[in-house]
């Protein structure tokens, strides 16, 4: 039976009816293509699970392990993954509070986290907010992990006092939509071990790598058994608003989840759980169709591109909805600043021009740390005559300032 894709289901004006933060934070001239939210239907067996759940009134607190089983079921058939044993899971309100739990169990105040930039814009807030010490590395040129400046990081980090520390992955990495190789996972888990550091990988888009990689899991890795990783429904089923993920240790690291706080199983969602378990356990139709339209998205980005902002440049991600574009030709570089902690909404260089000449609302690349400045993340998450409308104001923005 075929699917309809998820992406032509709801209409431009059921989109602006939306009241999230995708939707709801710019007016209605502009196209929103920034924050990770999709502009999808639901799966249905989501939405059955939360219709079910209001009717028959199942609305208490979160019990049991069926989200684990569904996560364990659906890497053994997806990634071909059988390692992943509920019982070292537990259940967190979402993946960046389960990182900083983890950072809390792993680490003391003032321990450095070693970030690989760009990345992921909260890991720099959340790790800074957990009292904890960010150390910034850097992605090769090809956006792929440097297990030498990782390791250069490292070296910092124990040089600065650092006496626990820890290498935060983002796994698929968010914002490149680069899928790490085995080969590369390992190099980054023989470095973490030289060192004394754990690693805690950030999987939360693992479900959404297309056709032309392999996600491979962090826990899989030969010399990552005594590291965690975390994931949910949240961007593969479009669930961010309700809360639920998965927290998972690898099998030395047993003894630190037993540590966790009892309390901390109590933030998740019930109704969260059941919609995330679903969307795992019998959401795969809908899955497949959705990445082929993001494939087909991801095509029609590169020809848009080319056609419109040739002088912007970009690699087609592995995965995930979100493509990160290089606007250095344009002449508009950010400078992140010194003084505070960049959130995910701030504007500054080329997002800033397009947001004000095109309507069109990125994420600034200058939020995602070191090698940001020039740079924004496109959210092709939608449908294809709101993608084509965003690229083509984009592009008469810039030729009217040439």
């Amino acid at each position: 039976m075929t699917t309809t894709n998820p992406l032509l289901v709801p209409t431009l004006s059921d989109l602006r009816a939306r009241t999230s933060m995708k939707w709801g934070l710019y007016p209605s001239d502009v196209l929103p293509l920034w924050v990770a939210e999709m502009d999808v239907s639901l799966a249905p067996a989501v939405t059955e699970a939360i219709v079910r759940a209001a009717q028959t009134g199942d609305t208490g607190y979160p019990y049991g392990t069926a989200y684990a089983e569904s996560v364990a079921s659906f890497a053994a058939d997806r990634w071909g993954w059988d390692g992943l044993d509920p019982s070292r899971t537990a259940q967190v309100p979402d993946v960046m509070m389960g990182i900083v739990e983890v950072l809390r169990l792993l680490t003391r105040p003032g321990d450095a986290v070693v970030v690989t930039a760009p990345v992921y814009a909260p890991f720099f807030a959340f790790v800074t907010h957990a009292d904890r010490q960010v150390v910034e590395t850097s992605l090769s040129a090809e956006h792929r992990l440097d297990p030498a400046a990782i390791e250069d990081g490292l070296l910092r980090a124990r040089a600065g006092g650092s006496k626990n520390p820890v290498v935060l992955l983002s796994n698929p990495h968010n914002p490149t939509g680069t899928v790490h190789t085995r080969a590369e996972l390992e190099s980054i888990a023989q470095v973490a071990r030289r060192h004394g550091a754990r690693i805690v990988s950030d999987e939360i888009h693992a479900p959404l790598v297309y056709s032309d990689a392999a996600f491979v899991p962090m826990l899989s890795v030969v010399g990552a058994e005594n590291a965690f990783a975390l994931t949910s429904g949240s961007k593969a089923f479009n669930l961010a608003g309700l809360k639920a993920a998965l927290l998972m240790a690898g099998p030395e690291a047993v003894d630190d989840l037993g540590r966790l706080p009892e309390e901390v199983s109590h933030g998740p969602s019930h109704v969260g759980i059941l919609a995330h378990t679903a969307g795992f356990a019998r959401g795969g139709d809908w899955l497949d169709a959705l990445l082929a339209g993001l494939e087909d998205n991801r095509t029609l980005l590169g020809r848009l591109l080319e056609e419109h902002l040739p002088q912007v440049s970009w690699t087609p991600p592995q995965a995930t909805y979100l493509a990160w574009l290089d606007a250095s030709a344009l002449g508009l570089s950010a400078a992140a600043s010194a003084d505070a902690l960049a959130v995910v909404s701030d504007l500054a260089g080329p997002a800033e021009f397009f947001l004000e000449e095109a309507r069109v609302a990125l994420s600034s690349g200058h939020v995602f740390g070191r090698g940001g400045e020039d740079a924004v993340r496109l959210n092709f998450a939608t449908r294809p005559e709101i993608l084509t409308d965003a690229v083509t104001r984009m592009g008469r923005a810039v030729s009217a300032v040439r």
